[in-house]
C-alpha cells in the first residue's frame, strides 16, 4: 500500500505551497530555505519577505534570490497596534500556506496566530522547551549545558512553547567559547529548518496533542 501511495504521488505530484518569510536581521536561515526552494528540494514557492526593519541584511538576501519583499518598518509605527493590524492583513491578502518565521524578531499577536494555525513555523536556537526567549545561547552556555542545539516548532500563543517539529543537536565541551557555540548551532539551524519547510509543504507533519509526527 505504501508502495502504492508513493508511486502515485510521483505521477500526480501536489501542488507547491505558497510560502511567505518573516525576518528582522541578518537572514542566513532565510537564505538556507532559499537555497534548497532553489534547487527544488523543497515543493514551494516564495512569494514575498516582509521585515519589520528596512535596514535588515536579509534584504539582501531577498535581491538575490529574486524575492518580492515588503517593508513594515515597525519604528515609524507610533500606534504599535497599527503594525500588527497591517502585518495580519499583509499577510491575509497574501494567503500564503505556510508563514516561515527566519529570525524574525517580534511577537506575534494571538489573531495572527489563530489565522494560520498551524501554519506559522519559527527556528530557535536552544533545545526546546529550554531556554525560550532572546539570547538562547546565552543562557545555555551560562547554565553550563553539555548538550545544546535547536529547534524547528509550529508557533502557537506563548513564547517559544509550540509543537516541535524538529531538533538539531550540539555537544559542548570545555573548551568550546559562546561564539563557537551560536555559530554551531546556526549550523544545525540550517539544516533543520529547511527540512521542517519541506516536510511541511509535502504534507508530512501531522499534530495531536502537541505532538508533531513526521509521516
Amino acid at each position: 500500500m505504501y508502495l502504492a501511495r508513493k508511486f502515485l504521488a510521483s505521477l500526480f505530484p501536489s501542488p507547491k505551497k505558497k510560502l511567505v518569510f518573516l525576518v528582522s536581521g541578518r537572514g542566513s536561515n532565510l537564505g538556507a530555505v532559499l537555497e534548497n526552494l532553489k534547487k527544488g528540494k523543497i515543493r514551494g514557492i516564495p512569494v514575498q519577505i516582509l521585515t519589520d526593519n528596512p535596514e535588515a541584511p536579509a534584504l539582501e538576501i531577498a535581491k538575490k534570490f529574486e524575492v518580492p519583499t515588503k517593508i513594515l518598518d515597525y519604528k515609524k509605527y507610533t500606534d504599535k497596534n497599527r503594525y500588527h493590524e497591517d502585518l495580519l492583513k499583509t499577510l491575509e491578502n497574501l494567503s500564503p500556506d505556510l508563514i516561515v518565521a527566519a529570525g524574525y524578531m517580534r511577537i506575534l499577536r494571538p489573531e495572527i496566530i489563530r489565522t494560520f494555525k498551524n501554519r506559522i513555523i519559527n527556528i530557535h536556537p536552544s533545545l526546546l522547551p529550554a531556554f525560550p526567549g532572546l539570547n538562547a545561547q546565552k543562557q545555555a552556555f551560562e547554565h553550563g549545558v553539555k548538550v545544546s542545539g535547536c529547534t524547528a516548532h509550529f508557533v502557537d500563543e506563548g513564547v517559544d512553547s509550540g509543537p516541535i517539529i524538529l531538533q538539531g543537536i550540539v555537544k559542548i565541551d570545555g573548551n568550546l567559547t559562546e561564539r563557537e557555540l551560536t555559530l554551531a548551532i546556526l549550523k544545525e539551524e540550517h539544516k533543520i529548518l529547511p527540512l521542517a519547510v519541506k516536510y511541511f509543504c509535502e504534507g508530512k507533519l501531522s499534530i495531536k496533542d502537541r505532538k508533531v509526527t513526521i509521516l
